[in-house]
């Protein structure tokens, strides 16, 4: 039980901690995916995640190659409640459009989403799966409690400007977003497996449903790597994409990442790639970290308590057959 938590604190740094507080001893950050956790970055804590990327596109039909640029932004901040989080999630794009006949330009905001997600369920509050002092093989089969979810519920909106190139209209709007998080830890916390069923532009002409995948492993206490699959469907533009890359933990609040995309059809064929860094600041959340970090030592003492009591049987055991022997 010690070595999964020690695992925990140390390599998952994709994640939160599961204890009382969402809040973790490095940076808790959604990139260099797409899914956003289930889990928030804690109370009176504030983060950025910033990235830049370039894509290339090919459109086999419409006879257009067009590349680019981009930024994306991403502000959150735990506020109010401990399973509370605001989130600003804003992203800018330039892109250059060459056809046999003409070149074009278009850039503007292809997103700016306002909104806030809460911890609905989560499974390891008050859990603490019980150990048998007398059997090695029970503490480290499956733990079939590790495939109850997590479950979070973001709601916000989308903030669209008139004239958006990125945008089906040409009128200004402002659509409902709604996301359903769910997230699991498996293989003793080794693997993450985070879920992402979203509803889009809600009440426009065409709104926008679709789901984002993301398996996540940690190497080491410096390094994780993820896989990825997303798709989302419209009357509008559909896609299915595949991701990968993987992150590095520069300090405990601070951490660099980079990734690729691409798809699988031809109208338009994509690429993506790009690099990013995810920054927090938590220097208001010191009065519960030592809250935390309080029953983290209580719950170190019991398990400590526990090896004891199991190293003592074992001698016990076998000063026992010693004895017939």
């Amino acid at each position: 039980m010690l070595k999964i938590k020690n695992l925990l604190a140390s390599v998952l740094f994709f994640i939160p901690q599961l204890f009382f507080a969402q809040y973790t001893d490095v940076i808790n950050s959604n990139r260099p995916g797409e899914t956003m956790s289930a889990f928030g970055v804690g109370k009176n804590v504030i983060q950025a995640e910033f990235g830049v990327y370039g894509i290339k596109e090919k459109h086999d039909l419409l006879d257009y190659d067009a590349s680019g640029l981009g930024t994306d932004l991403t502000v959150r901040y735990g506020a109010f409640l401990e399973k509370l989080e605001f989130i600003l999630d804003v992203q800018y794009q330039r892109e250059k459009f060459d056809t046999p006949y003409t070149s074009y330009e278009k850039n503007n905001f292809r997103q700016t989403v306002l909104g806030a997600k809460y911890l609905i369920y989560d499974p390891f509050r008050n859990y603490k799966r019980a150990k048998n002092i007398y059997s090695w093989k029970a503490n480290y089969t499956f733990d079939w409690h590790s495939l109850i979810p997590a479950v979070s519920i973001f709601a916000g909106a989308n903030f669209t400007a008139a004239r958006n190139p990125y945008y089906f209209s040409n009128d200004g709007a402002i659509s409902p977003k709604v996301v359903l998080v769910t997230q699991n830890l498996l293989g003793g916390g080794k693997w993450v497996f985070v879920t992402n069923i979203i509803a889009d532009y809600i009440t426009t002409d065409y709104p926008s449903y679709g789901y984002v995948l993301t398996l996540t492993r940690g190497f080491n206490d410096r390094w994780s790597g993820f896989i990825e699959n997303q798709g989302y469907k419209s009357d509008f533009y559909s896609d299915a994409i595949v991701r990968g890359g993987a992150a590095y933990l520069l300090s405990p609040n601070m951490q660099i990442d980079a990734s690729i995309s691409t798809n699988f059809k031809n109208t338009p064929s994509v690429l993506y790639g790009g690099v990013g860094i995810s920054w927090r600041y938590d220097g208001w959340y010191k009065e519960k970290q030592s809250e935390v970090k309080a029953e983290e030592k209580s719950k170190k003492n019991k398990d400590n308590e526990m090896e004891q009591r199991e190293t003592d049987y074992q001698e016990q055991e076998r000063k026992r057959k010693s004895k017939y022997e």
